[in-house]
């Protein structure tokens, strides 16, 4: 009996060791988490129970659990390198099969998915509209990169926050001339875009008449003429009063690239008449060029945008986190994977940021949680439990050969 108690200490101890050994060797792998072998006693028991004074039959393993503690983050500057900063895992189907990981070292293959070096791939909601401000949190899909160019949008408003001097006298040179420069008091260009994405410069001129406080607006694009001056007129705190919206629609554009008329709406209501200086504050349009990807971005929430040349942010999705109730159940798949077992209980997926999921880091990894100076501690351990238990068998030998020796 003695030599199987022994026994089932070395054989505890081996597994120690080899628990011990894999986390060492993982001490660099991604998102690894340590494992600890559990153990339990054993006592021969029978119908009638155990006596008081029974010896035990020694130990066995009960079990070798995952660590979920946080690793900690490395950044990398590498925008599909991803980091889990709290609770959940990643969401991966590889051929329709769900799996989870917290090791976040994605790249994209042929077809312009995002994968793991198992070619798992990243799991997302779709957004629920263009906007992307919502997303369908009840379904999943592959997140890919799209390598289409973004579309253009035509320029639909102006806005222009300008500042006109008080003290302006009337042009000396009437009428007005674009051509010449003393038949206006100031100018201002900015760029606007037809429905094909084709720029075209939009100027604003300023001209004062002889009434107080009384300007005229002339607006040309590509030196042609759009519409009737427009009267601003501003009251004796040099607010804008005329016309009453702050709002100028001006008359469709046929821009001859053969895209549609461009129909502007000029915002005037920052524009103000203070001081001797002339001043723009505020000049933009809300329209945009074709652009073409540069790159992804991901906020904290697992919103992954796809960058663009024009300036376009376009959301793909937002990234799946799962969580469990009892995440030591997960079925280890190697890999960096774990799979849904009876003992994890059902799956609870989310967004980062909400709930108990945590928050999302682009350009950074989540390191193994194995503290390699622990390890080292626990190498030593086993070790001396091995030998102990080894000494043990010696010297039951010994007894045995004693006994077997008496005459």
């Amino acid at each position: 009996m003695t030599f199987r108690t022994a026994l089932s200490g070395i054989n505890a101890a081996t597994t120690d060791l080899s628990v011990t050994s894999n986390n060492i060797a993982n001490v660099s792998t991604a998102g690894f988490k340590a494992g600890r072998a559990e153990f339990g006693d054993l006592f021969a028991a029978s119908i009638f129970g155990t006596a008081r004074n029974t010896a035990g039959a020694g130990v066995r393993v009960t079990g070798i659990t995952q660590q979920f503690t946080q690793g900690s983050i490395e950044f990398t500057n590498r925008n599909l390198d991803i980091a889990l900063s709290g609770g959940g895992f990643f969401t991966l189907s590889s051929n329709g099969a769900i799996t989870y990981s917290r090791a976040g070292n994605f790249q994209l293959d042929r077809d312009g998915f995002v994968v793991n070096p198992s070619g798992a791939r990243l799991q997302v909601f779709p957004p629920a509209g263009p906007a992307g401000t919502a997303f369908e949190t009840g379904r999943l899909v592959d997140l890919q990169l799209t390598t289409t160019d973004s579309p253009p949008n035509a320029t639909t408003r102006v806005t222009v926050g300008s500042n006109l001097p008080a003290n302006a006298a009337a042009p000396a040179v009437s009428p007005f001339d674009p051509n010449d420069t003393n038949s206006f008091n100031h100018s201002t260009s900015v760029t606007v875009f037809d429905s094909l994405g084709v720029a075209h410069v939009h100027t604003l001129y300023y001209v004062k008449t002889a009434n107080p406080n009384e300007w005229e607006l002339h607006n040309y694009i590509n030196g042609t003429a759009v519409g009737t001056p427009q009267t601003l007129q501003y009251d004796a705190q040099g607010a804008l009063t005329t016309p009453t919206t702050g709002l100028v629609t001006l008359p469709p554009h046929t821009p001859g690239t053969g895209a549609a008329p461009l129909a502007l709406t000029l915002d005037l209501r920052a524009s103000t008449q203070f001081g001797e200086r002339f001043a723009i504050n505020d000049l933009r349009q809300d329209g945009f060029t074709t652009g073409r990807l540069i790159g992804i971005e991901v906020s904290q929430q697992g919103v992954v945008f796809a960058r663009y040349t024009n300036g376009v942010a376009s959301p793909l999705g937002q990234i799946a986190l799962s969580t469990f109730p009892n995440a030591q159940g997960l079925q280890n798949l190697g890999d960096n994977a774990w799979s849904q077992t009876f003992e994890s209980g059902d799956v609870r997926r989310g967004a980062a940021g909400t709930s108990d999921f945590g928050l999302v880091q682009s350009g950074a990894l989540e390191s193994s949680n194995v503290e390699l100076t622990e390890q080292l501690v626990n190498m030593i351990v086993a070790q001396r439990n091995f030998q102990a238990n080894a000494q043990m068998i010696q010297t039951n030998d010994q007894i045995q050969q004693t006994i077997i020796n008496l005459r």
